[in-house]
């Protein structure tokens, strides 16, 4: 594409997005759902900083998106305007330039979404909780091009408002919810309004259509869910507004208004997605008994590193996640204590080191700067940018003390709020403002930005409480039956049992595995976390009671964090390619496209 003048105010510079032109600080969605058709139709209108005093070039970022008119303005009726697409690109899209004529206030493009936009999951009832269909998005992390036509990068903020409605025999029945400020109660004739008065980057543009209802856990807070799940919801997030408060005293207000969640249908490919005042969170979280909710920590920890202060391109991912895991184990070790956040600390460390052996030890993608230009940003996203992350805090924190690191950080997200941040300039920032030369020289901020691997002063967490669960398993391994174990693991948490599970040998036998299921009752368990370990020790002694608890978990979770390593392993058991291929024939279809992508080279790399 042709370069633009010099002297042109540039959206920032992004290798993941086409996006060019004058600054965008405002857009105006309107938008028809049709379920009937899986698409969307209607039209972006972005508003100008300012009128332009020059013919300008204006790219956005598109992909299969079928453009229908482009004019000049903010209501239709305006001059139309020739614009072009680029060709299409595999990861990008399609550049879509227009030009902008002296005197623009404003530009609306009227458009309708493709049936396959990767970023809508459209849900029949029987993919629901409920006997509704239901619609949701994942804008993260290039995606948003895929619902409208925008600058599709994490450095461009902007204000929306949105007018929504919905079309078809159930519109009376179906809540619409956005990252914005929401409803809480289904508007009869299917319409509604938005507003998201902070500016956000187009990965946090979120939509959400379904048959759900609200329930108020503060004044502040609350849970959004299909009325079968929302009990068990709001049982399992009662803390919610806790952990609000919890934050707030670590780093500062929470600027967003309210804080909600709401519980998406199992297909969700994520644990959560921290749309501001909107958390999308996965049902898999549901385990009855509070255990997993260190996961609702970190989506909220969002609100400050990520949502107020964001990674300026998918290169600087680690800005984003790293906070957000150091921010999440302080919340719960507020709210549970020290022992509990040790327990996350080991098992995101363990998460750590086998990402890192998968990848390489010395591997450029164990580098906390990315280097993702020409290929997909979400093959980044990996345990390297949270737990790695981390642990360069946890490494300052051991350096400089917790409180000079806590005045550093609230200070950080105050001073940078709604503003994009790039590692450059975090490195120059926090060594002009937090650490001393000598201090500076003892972190070598450089081996941990650039270098592979963990270098040699990164910390090692250890939790007592995980002492009591090694002596379990090594009791275990000298022949002590698993019921001799009960009395010591009743009072055992989600995190203790995954230590277990993870500890225990790959030798294991079927007859071994069966001991311990009769004792512990693991195949059955409702805990998705715990049956995410347990399976592939199945598959791998060939424990065949399991089988048939796998297919349904495959069939019904679409958490990618759980399919990529159990699609591994029944790959790697016998036979396991035949039934493999079978499961996902039949469970695909559940799956959002985000896991569809992985799962597709997987299993297409497993036929090679």
């Amino acid at each position: 594409m042709p370069s633009l003048s010099p002297s042109t105010p540039l959206l920032p510079a992004d290798p993941h997005s086409y996006a060019q032109g004058p600054p965008l600080p405002h857009l105006h969605l309107e938008l028809t759902i049709d379920f009937a058709r899986q698409t969307l139709s209607g039209s972006a209108t972005w508003q100008l900083a300012e009128p332009l005093t020059a013919t300008q070039d204006l790219v956005l970022d598109t992909r299969e998106l079928l453009i229908e008119q482009v004019q000049v303005g903010d209501v239709a009726g305006g001059e139309p305007l020739a614009y072009s697409l680029s060709a299409p690109d595999a990861v990008l899209g399609q550049a879509f330039r227009v030009a902008l004529p002296a005197g623009a206030t404003a530009l609306r493009i009227s458009y309708r979404t493709s049936p396959g936009a990767a970023a809508l999951q459209w849900l029949a009832p029987a993919q629901t909780a409920g006997q509704h269909p239901f619609l949701f998005t994942q804008s993260q992390a290039i995606l948003a091009r895929t619902w409208l036509p925008c600058p599709d990068s994490p450095g461009c903020r902007f204000t929306y408002e949105a007018a929504v409605e919905i079309i078809g025999p159930e519109r009376g029945q179906l809540l619409a919810l956005m990252s914005a400020e929401n409803p809480q109660a289904t508007a009869p004739d299917g319409r509604y309004r938005f507003r998201q008065r902070q500016p956000v980057p187009a990965y946090l543009l979120a939509l959400a259509v379904g048959r759900l209802d609200f329930a108020p856990l503060s004044g502040r807070t609350g849970i959004y869910a299909e009325p079968a799940t929302l009990p068990l919801a709001r049982a399992e997030f009662s803390e919610l507004n806790r952990m609000v408060e919890a934050d707030e005293q670590l780093y500062g207000a929470y600027r967003w208004g309210r804080y909600d969640l709401l519980v998406l249908p199992a297909s969700f490919p994520f644990g959560g997605m921290e749309n501001p005042c909107l958390t999308f969170v996965t049902p898999t979280i549901l385990a009855g008994d509070r255990s997993l909710t260190s996961l609702v920590a970190h989506e909220l920890a969002h609100s400050w590193s990520g949502n107020l202060v964001t990674n300026a391109t998918w290169n600087d991912f680690w800005l984003n996640e790293g906070f957000t895991v150091y921010f999440e184990r302080r919340i719960m070790e507020q709210l549970y204590g020290k022992p509990y956040a040790q327990m996350l600390q080991v098992l995101g460390e363990a998460d750590l080191r086998h990402t890192m052996q998968e990848l390489g030890r010395d591997s450029p993608a164990t580098h906390l700067r990315l280097h993702l230009a020409g290929r997909d940003p979400d093959e980044g996203l990996n345990d390297i940018a949270y737990e790695k992350g981390c642990l360069l805090l946890l490494t300052v924190e051991q350096l400089v003390g917790r409180p000079r690191l806590d005045a550093f950080i609230t200070e950080y997200f105050a001073r940078f709020a709604f503003q994009r941040m790039d590692t450059d300039r975090f490195a120059d920032y926090l060594t002009r403002t937090l650490l001393t030369p000598a201090e500076a020289h003892r972190l070598n901020l450089p081996a941990w930005l650039d270098g592979p691997g963990l270098p040699p002063e990164a910390p090692q967490a250890q939790s007592a409480r995980f002492v009591a669960v090694d002596d379990a398993l090594a009791r275990l391994a000298a022949g002590t039956s698993p019921a001799a174990l009960r009395p010591i693991t009743t009072e055992w948490s989600s995190q203790e049992w995954e230590h277990f599970l993870r500890g225990l040998p790959p030798t294991l036998t079927a007859d071994g595995l069966a001991r311990l299921d009769a004792t512990f009752q693991f195949t059955a368990s409702g805990n998705a976390e715990l049956l995410a370990a347990w399976f592939p020790l199945a598959l791998r002694a060939g424990y065949q009671p399991a089988d048939a608890a796998l297919e349904k978990f495959l069939r019904q979770v679409g958490r990618r964090k759980f399919l990529v390593p159990l699609y591994r392993a029944l790959l790697a058991a016998p036979g396991g390619r035949a039934r493999a291929r079978k499961i996902y024939q039949q469970a695909r279809p559940n799956y959002h496209a985000v896991a569809t992508t992985t799962l597709d080279a997987l299993l297409r790399q497993a036929e090679c």
